[in-house]
């Protein structure tokens, strides 16, 4: 296989499609790796940027099929007060960290402009660039955080196939999704979208799909990571998705858009740590580390996960550590 990884940006999706399908699916995908490593350290180098994620809210008015914070659900919710919210981006940015992504559910019961007077406030006390995902909101919504100070907006579209859409979103449409995003690149966020790999119904064909509607944005950051079944769902039993099917979709990622931030996910951590580190020699250059307080952390729950207490400056330190064991830098 001769990769022409010049091509990959520009080519035609119908061009595009079939390779990239052929791809996810072939027994040695080495030479993927390979290449995606050598433009990910000719356009990012070999950084790789710490995002601290804080999780101020588990309302959410959405019913995702395959989401622990499904509104259908019975379960404690919270929501961080502003104040709560000021005194972790400090805590934050005192550890060391240069974003704050500030994550919730679609919550109508956190005000918009507390919001936005949140992010001012942020801003002003740290200098942190700060990354938004709280879902689907009306342009000029979404043009006061912009005018707030929000830098980056993260808007997963989850699948590209409109009919696995329709089956796991019973609260919404891609096309409106996909609208949301066009919409905050043309805001002047730096806009972020993502998938779900190994969801029920998705075929390699569809991953395609995804990793083209990543360049059609396009994205300046994608997340990329595994499904993972959570026992309250209707997704309950299901089987988890593939470490090395992901992988394979962030390495596709890297040399569709050469420039943009890839995290290493939390979800691909929780399956498989070292997968995880693994990662970041597929074209990965961003990892989040949750800084939610304790309890909340533990009530924030989208996929089953096993999490100790928060601790930011250390496990900061801890996680600068296992980057520099990578060879990369840590920022």
């Amino acid at each position: 296989m001769n990769l022409d990884v010049a091509a990959f940006p520009h080519a035609p999706d119908e061009e595009l499609a079939p390779l990239l399908e052929d791809l996810l699916v072939r027994p040695d995908f080495q030479e993927v790796y390979q290449a995606a490593d050598a433009v990910r350290r000719q356009t990012v180098g070999d950084t790789v940027h710490i995002r601290a994620l804080l999780e101020f809210s588990n309302y959410c008015r959405r019913r995702c099929r395959y989401c622990g914070l499904n509104a259908a659900h019975k379960q404690t919710r919270y929501r961080m007060t502003a104040e709560e919210i000021l005194a972790s981006a400090q805590e934050a940015s005192a550890a060391g960290y240069r974003t704050l992504v500030m994550q919730s559910g679609e919550d109508p019961g956190f005000p918009l402009k507390l919001l936005g007077e949140v992010i001012r406030e942020i801003k002003s006390r740290t200098g942190m660039a700060v990354t938004v995902s709280c879902g689907e909101m009306a342009e000029e919504d979404y043009a006061y955080l912009r005018r707030c100070g929000a830098d980056r907006y993260l808007l997963k579209h989850e699948t590209a196939d409109p009919a696995l859409y329709d089956q796991l979103h019973p609260c919404g449409t891609l096309g409106n999704r996909v609208g949301c995003l066009r919409t905050l690149k043309r805001l002047g966020f730096e806009t972020g979208g993502g998938f779900m790999v190994g969801l029920p119904g998705q075929t390699p064909a569809v991953i395609a799909r995804d990793l083209l509607l990543l360049r059609s944005i396009p994205c300046d950051m994608a997340g990329i990571g595994p499904f993972i079944a959570h026992p309250a769902t209707d997704l309950r039993g299901c089987p988890n998705g593939s470490t090395e099917l992901t992988k394979r979709a962030v390495s596709l990622a890297r040399l569709l858009l050469p420039g943009a931030n890839l995290p290493a996910t939390t979800a691909l951590g929780v399956l498989d740590g070292e997968e995880k580190s693994d990662v970041f020699s597929c074209g990965a250059n961003v990892v989040m580390k949750k800084i939610t307080p304790d309890p909340y952390k533990q009530l924030y729950e989208i996929y089953p996960s096993s999490m100790g207490k928060t601790d930011v400056a250390g496990e900061r330190r801890q996680l600068e550590q296992q980057i520099r064991a990578l060879g990369r830098i840590p920022r």
